[in-house]
């Protein structure tokens, strides 16, 4: 590892006296490998152990770009990097470790006698009010913290399109999220029409993973194919401390849990509680969260328990997780919604209940736990059924061993394909059916396609409704030369 002076040679002296106070330990192997990558220009997949302040490594060079600008004179206004997160939660979670960040620096840049620019973020989420989405219009942040589908809305609408044009960085956060499905070749598209607004250079593009492999594969996603569209792959691996272990009911498993099995998880689980400051426990899916969670509650009692998941309220929502940043929640329980990169406050424990069904999946949820430098993430898979236990021994064996499941990606899924076709087709501008193709074949999920296969894509014409802020856009999907 670099030496602190070393690492934080190049940065502006108030971005690296911010860090130097923060973190006296100095940068992480995430920090010191992958700054000299982003700060060349150049596209760049960090991916390293939950906790390893990954993130950071990204948001920092950007910060520092700016203020390195604002002293030579440069414009720093307008939308200039786009954070890319693949849960509203981890959005809003990043919104405020942002603000903190960004006031801090300031001071210590008036304290030094430096001039600080002007930096402030949005979030801008499903769960954004429209008031707020009022106010970013009038006023665009510097830094736009957003979802994938939010992103596809904001390069839709022409009021936000016209925005984007100045971005100069996007950082695709927890992108192995978005590889193994169908949100990874929407994003992949976005980011293609983004790079087309562009007035400046080619937006330079940041991704952040955990658990990846092939890591090849992910890097490809992130940049896509071209010329010169290579990413230089920082790879702290994926292995940390950990200690994980599988407990059972006393009786016998078999092919269904019973009622006094899991009867016997659950005061296992409140027993663990007991001993630990927060826990996270995570569920397969929603209906089991919240009949786990008011379980619990009757043996930790009523304000000590809550559940999250997806299908929850927005207010409902973010006052579970205020009150689990606060320390005030003994036990949570969780489907995938909280699985990934989110601050979750003093998380000691993590209980799965049930097969996870995926190493990349485990170890993400028992990153959550004592989720900080140099934290020893802490586990406890408890099977349901003897299948699930034939697999939680596999999972604990591949941890053990350093083995990762294979991000398999889609290959050209036609529904994204047809959506985002009449999404730019109704964004304003006139495309010439062979320009805009080639545009898409640059996103990697669609690299191979010929433009003979196309057609059969949009072979019927069908009215289809593009949300803009001013009217529906009704666009058939076959017009001669795709013209709106």
């Amino acid at each position: 590892m670099s030496s602190p002076d070393v690492a934080l040679s190049g940065f502006h002296p108030a971005v690296a006296a911010w860090f130097t106070r923060h973190f006296p330990q100095g940068p992480s192997a995430p920090q010191t490998q992958g700054w000299p990558a982003i700060s060349s220009g150049g596209d760049t997949l960090i991916a390293a152990p939950t906790g390893s302040g990954k993130t950071l490594a990204g948001f920092l060079v950007a910060i520092d770009a700016l203020y390195r600008a604002h002293s030579q004179g440069h414009p720093t206004g307008g939308i200039r990097v786009v954070y890319v997160s693949p849960l509203k939660a981890l959005a809003v979670d990043i919104h405020q470790h942002l603000e903190r960040p960004l006031a801090e620096i300031s001071e210590l840049a008036a304290e030094m006698g430096l001039d600080a620019p002007s930096l402030t973020v949005a979030v801008r989420t499903g769960d954004t009010s429209a008031r707020a989405r009022a106010a970013m219009l009038r006023s665009p942040p510097t830094f736009l913290v957003t979802t994938p589908e939010s992103l596809y809305l904001l390069v839709t609408a022409s009021r936000s399109r016209e925005l984007l044009v100045g971005v100069e960085t996007v950082i695709v956060d927890e992108i192995h999220a978005l590889a193994r499905d169908k949100r990874g070749s929407h994003l992949a598209l976005t980011l293609e029409r983004l790079e087309h607004i562009q007035i400046g250079c080619r937006p330079q593009r940041i991704g952040l993973s955990a658990t990846q492999r092939p890591i090849e594969n992910t890097a490809r996603l992130l940049v896509g194919v071209g010329n010169n569209r290579n990413a230089t792959i920082v790879d702290c691996g994926h292995r940390q401390g950990l200690q994980v272990s599988i407990e059972m009911p006393t009786t016998e498993l078999e092919s269904v849990a019973s009622t006094e099995q899991m009867g016997d998880i659950l005061d296992r689980i409140a027993r663990h509680v007991e001993q630990h400051h927060t826990t996270l426990v995570f569920v397969n899916n929603r209906r089991l969260s919240e009949r786990l969670a008011h379980e619990l509650s009757g043996r930790l009692g009523d304000d000590q328990v809550a559940a999250h998941h997806g299908s929850l309220s927005r207010e409902r929502r973010l006052r579970t997780e205020e009150r689990l940043r606060a320390g005030e929640l003994r036990a949570l329980v969780a489907t995938a919604s909280l699985e990934l990169g989110i601050d979750v406050g003093p998380v000691e424990l993590v209980c799965q209940i049930g097969s996870p069904r995926s190493i990349s999946t485990f170890l993400q949820r028992v990153g959550r736990s004592n989720h900080s430098r140099g934290g020893t993430p802490t586990g406890i898979l408890f099977p349901l059924t003897r299948d699930e236990l034939v697999e939680c021994a596999g999972l604990l064996a591949a941890v053990r061993s350093g083995e990762l499941d294979a991000t398999v990606s889609p290959v050209a899924p036609l529904d994204i394909l047809a959506q985002q076709l009449v999404a730019e087709v109704a964004a304003g501008e006139e495309w010439d059916q062979e320009e805009l193709f080639h545009l898409f074949t640059r996103a990697a999920p669609y690299s191979n396609w010929l433009p003979k296969e196309l057609p059969p894509v949009v072979v019927n014409a069908w009215p289809t409704s593009i949300e803009t802020r001013s009217t529906a856009c009704y666009v058939p999907a076959v017009v001669p030369g795709w013209r709106r």
